[in-house]
């Protein structure tokens, strides 16, 4: 197990004139004043532009969350983003129904990207997971190399996991097992005769690589490769051609991994449009289920193709996103899929389908979840879209990311999130009043703010009060006191935490 040291950073950034503040990593404690003295005219010459928050104006390029379909009643629970887009700030990000930030943390650069925000279960606690790395590929099809955080309720790195052996971890899927074992894929190009493909004799082949790891140890405890099992005839996908015939060729293209009810394995391959159990002792193929070797009869409106994130559901279906479009297009519309399998009979029936009121078609990525409630949450991939569905499949919410923005995944889940830093805090003088700014990254149990003022920092006798209003809220305190301090508040009015006395300087 290994723990990471936050470092700390004085950085110097201009918001209404210049302003001091100090970072703490990821889960970070600002304090902003007013503190340059230089004219106007200089300080905004040298300023960057506006903060989206003052009292973190780290996050000023943090992509916005609009919500297009709001509703009166939810599921319980935030939801999991990790935006991309060409303004290099990626990271995990969590947000309320509002579409308001509830916590963000910056992946480091240079190049890497955070894929597969989502709350599971560690050790009997809940915990945050998600893979850093880079990506790369061919044909448009991205191919990770990194590994997976695990974080505590308070933010804090409990462990990475890493793939065993040479080989890193691929970006499409992690998961926690009751066991506290994880699995996950690994892309491994490996030299391969492509001849039967209509390839070169010398070409490479990107294995599908399942790995399964004890987590406090990094114990390989199983591994199953896709060449072993599946043959390049099954794969939709075209040979790379031309100058890449020599790069790797992806004829599987593993994006999801599962258990189901039994404890065998299931999983998704994209590029055979197939989904596929795996006897958890032998790794031999119980069935397969879709593509060019089905075991099972699939009636039309279960079938599917280009598919992500293979799931058995609570009343014993099966879910699946079905992308109907990648190489090809197969379908006018992505949509969410559950269908039932009968093993007797091998056949497979529809249930029903969820569709995106824009008819949204979405050629990469995507995920398609139970919730807690009975209902279904889409996050619809490459489209910067995410639909929450009531058990009888009307919207109840939707919503986007900026549209040059796109998120691999997106989940919804409750989060009990205490950050161990203090608040932040920003001020401004406005004419007779001092603008206080509080925010506090992460913190799931704030209710209200409450401002403290005074001559001295342990004489703050002038408050004010406010509902907390998103990520960030404003309170007004009249004159011009010499320290401010906020606190947060829980529902009860306790104070959960205090951020720094502030100097208020003009």
């Amino acid at each position: 197990m290994t723990e990471t040291k936050i470092s700390r950073r004085n950085v110097l950034l201009g918001v209404g004139g210049a302003a001091v503040f100090t970072a703490a990593g990821g889960g970070a404690g600002y304090a902003i004043a007013n503190t340059d003295g230089k004219s106007p005219e200089a300080s905004a010459a040298a300023a960057p532009a506006p903060a989206k928050f003052r009292s973190r104006p780290d996050l000023r390029t943090l992509p916005d969350v609009t919500i297009t379909t709001p509703a009166a009643a939810t599921a319980p629970g935030y939801i999991y983003l990790t935006p991309a887009s060409g303004t290099g700030l990626w990271g995990p990000l969590i947000v309320d129904d509002k579409g308001s930030p509830v916590w963000f943390r910056k992946v480091p650069d240079p190049a890497t990207v955070a894929i597969d925000f989502k709350v599971q279960q560690y050790q009997n606690k809940p915990v945050l997971t998600w893979w850093e790395g880079t990506i790369g590929g061919t044909g448009g099809q991205g191919v990770g190399q990194g590994e997976f955080v695990i974080t505590d309720a308070n933010y804090r790195e409990i462990t990475r996991v890493r793939a065993a052996g040479s080989e890193q971890a691929d970006q499409h899927d992690f998961v926690i097992t009751p066991n506290d074992t994880a699995l996950f894929w690994i892309y491994d190009p490996i030299p391969y005769d492509l001849t039967s493909a209509g390839g070169p004799a010398d070409g490479v082949l990107h294995d599908g690589v399942l790995q399964e790891i004890d987590i406090r140890t990094g114990r390989r405890l199983f591994e199953w490769r896709a060449r072993d099992h599946v043959s390049l005839a099954e794969s939709y996908a075209p040979l790379p051609g031309g100058e890449s015939a020599h790069l790797p060729y992806d004829y599987f293209h593993a994006n999801s991994v599962g258990l189901d009810a039994d404890g065998n394995i299931l999983i998704s391959a994209r590029h055979t449009w197939t989904t596929y159990k795996i006897n958890k002792r032998t790794g031999d193929v119980m069935w397969r289920i879709g593509g060019k070797k089905s075991d099972f009869t699939v009636d039309e409106k279960s079938k599917f193709s280009w598919q992500h994130d293979f799931r058995r559901r609570r009343d014993g279906s099966y879910s699946v996103f079905d992308n109907g479009a990648g190489v090809t297009k197969e379908r006018e519309e992505s949509r969410g899929l559950i269908f039932k399998i009968d093993e007797t009979a091998r056949t497979v029936s529809f249930v029903s389908e969820f569709l995106h009121p824009s008819k949204l078609s979405a050629p990469t990525q995507g995920s398609f979840r139970e919730l807690a409630d009975g209902g279904s949450f889409i996050g619809w991939g490459q489209m910067p879209y995410f639909t929450e569905y009531a058990p009888d499949g009307t919207v109840r919410l939707d919503g986007h990311l900026p549209l040059d923005n796109q998120s691999y995944r997106a989940y919804k889940a409750e989060w009990p999130g205490v950050p161990l830093d203090q608040p932040a805090l920003g001020l401004h003088v406005d004419g007779s009043n001092v603008i206080v700014s509080v925010s506090w990254n992460g913190s799931t149990k704030v209710s209200k703010w409450r401002a403290r003022a005074g001559g001295q920092p342990g004489a703050l006798t002038q408050s004010a009060e406010a509902d907390r209003t998103g990520f960030e809220t404003t309170l007004t305190l009249p004159g011009t006191p010499e320290y401010v301090v906020a606190e947060a508040l829980d529902d009860t009015g306790k104070v959960l935490g205090t951020s720094s006395a502030i100097p208020v300087r003009v």
